[in-house]
C-alpha cells in the first residue's frame, strides 16, 4: 500500500503480469552463505532480462488484438447487404407482378436518353428498298424509336429481327457516328399461290410463305397443290414456261405425294406426267393437241405415266355417246348380214 491506504496496483488485471511488465525487479533469490560471485552474476542477467520482457509480451498481445480485428465484419457490410436485400426485394416484386418488361423499358429509356443528351440521338435515316414493307414497320421492327440513340442501337439485333419479316429476303443496318442510321432491305418476290389443306397462300420462288391470304392483285400467279410444292414450285414451273401453249390452259399444278406431277387445265383435263423424264412426256403432249386436238376433245384425263402408251378416259357423256355409237354399228351389221 502507498501512504494513503491504497494499493499500489489495482486488483483487476486481464492476465498475469509479472514485475518485469512494470519495470520492477524480480525478487532477489535466496543466497546461501558462499559462492557471491556467482549470485552477483545471477542476480545481473535477471536484471537485464527483466527490462527487456516487453519484446515478448506485447507481440503475444498485438496478435491477439490482430486476431480480434480480424474477425469483425469489414466497414459497409451492412449497407452493402441492405442495398443487395433492396434491390433482391425489388427484383422479385417485377418479376411476381410481371412488371419486368416494364422496368426493362424504363431502364433503356434512362440509358437512351443519357446518350441523347450526349450527342448521339438519331437525326437522318436512310431508308432503301422495302416496297411491300412500309417505312413505319420497317422502323418499329429495327427498333428506331423517337426516343432511341444511335449509341445503344444493337444493329445485329435489328437485322435479325427485320429478317423475321417473311418479305424480307435480306437487310442491312449501318450505324453512322454520331447520328445517322441507314438500313437497306431487299425485298421477295411474289411468286405464286401455293394451295395446302383448303387455305391459299402466296410465296416466293424459294417457298417462303408471303402471306396467308391472296389478295386480288395476285389473282393472276400460277397455282400449285400439295406438300411440299411450295418448295418444288420454282423448278418445275421453269419447265412448263417451255411450253406456252400448255402454260395458257393451266389451272393448277398439283404434286402427288411429292414424288410426281399432274396438270388440271382449265376445261377440266387432268394430265398425268411421270416421276421422272417429264420433257418427253409433255412433248408428246403437245405434239398429240396439234395433230388430233386431244386438249380439245370431250376428255378428262390424259395418262401420260407410261413411255410406251398414253392412256385417254373420256367424259361420261362422251362415253354414253361412243357406247350408243358401237351398239348402233353393231344393229347395222347384224342387219347387213341378215
Amino acid at each position: 500500500m502507498d501512504g494513503g491506504g491504497c494499493l499500489d496496483q489495482p486488483l483487476t488485471r486481464s492476465g498475469p503480469v509479472t514485475a518485469e511488465e512494470f519495470g520492477a525487479q524480480a525478487p532477489a533469490p535466496h543466497r546461501s552463505r558462499g559462492g557471491g560471485d556467482l549470485w552477483r552474476g545471477v542476480d545481473a542477467a535477471q536484471t537485464f532480462t527483466g527490462r527487456f520482457a516487453w519484446t515478448k509480451v506485447y507481440p503475444r498481445r498485438l496478435a491477439r488484438w490482430r486476431s480480434r480485428i480480424m474477425q469483425l465484419p469489414p466497414p459497409g457490410l451492412g449497407i452493402a447487404a441492405s442495398i443487395l436485400l433492396l434491390a433482391a426485394t425489388l427484383g422479385y416484386g417485377a418479376v411476381a407482378g410481371e412488371h419486368l418488361p416494364a422496368l426493362i423499358d424504363w431502364a433503356k429509356d434512362v440509358r437512351d436518353v443519357a446518350a441523347n443528351g450526349a450527342g448521339f440521338r438519331i437525326a437522318a435515316i436512310s431508308l432503301t428498298g422495302p416496297k411491300e414493307v412500309s417505312r413505319e414497320e420497317v422502323l418499329t421492327v429495327a427498333g428506331v424509336t423517337g426516343r432511341a440513340s444511335l449509341l445503344f442501337l444493337d444493329a445485329d439485333a435489328a437485322r435479325t429481327r427485320l429478317l423475321a419479316n417473311p418479305w424480307i429476303a435480306d437487310a442491312a443496318v449501318l450505324k453512322l457516328y454520331p447520328d445517322r442510321l441507314q438500313i437497306t432491305i431487299t425485298e421477295r418476290q411474289a411468286f405464286a399461290l401455293w394451295q395446302k389443306d383448303g387455305r391459299v397462300g402466296v410465296i416466293a420462288s424459294d417457298g417462303t410463305v408471303l402471306e396467308p391470304f391472296v389478295e386480288r392483285r395476285y389473282v393472276g400467279l400460277p397455282l400449285v397443290v400439295g406438300k411440299g410444292a411450295e418448295r418444288a414450285a420454282k423448278d418445275f414451273l421453269a419447265v412448263i414456261d417451255h411450253y406456252p401453249d400448255i402454260r395458257a390452259q393451266l389451272r393448277a399444278s398439283i404434286l402427288v405425294a411429292e414424288r410426281r406431277w399432274n396438270l388440271r387445265l382449265a376445261n377440266g383435263i387432268d394430265v398425268r406426267l411421270p416421276e421422272t423424264d417429264v420433257t418427253t412426256a409433255l412433248d408428246r403432249l403437245v405434239q398429240l393437241d396439234r395433230d388430233k386436238k386431244l386438249l380439245s376433245r370431250d376428255v378428262t384425263m390424259v395418262d401420260l405415266r407410261l413411255p410406251d402408251r398414253v392412256t385417254v378416259r373420256l367424259s361420261d357423256a362422251a362415253a354414253q355417246a361412243r357406247d350408243e355409237a358401237l351398239a348402233a354399228n353393231r344393229k347395222k351389221k347384224k342387219g347387213g348380214d341378215a
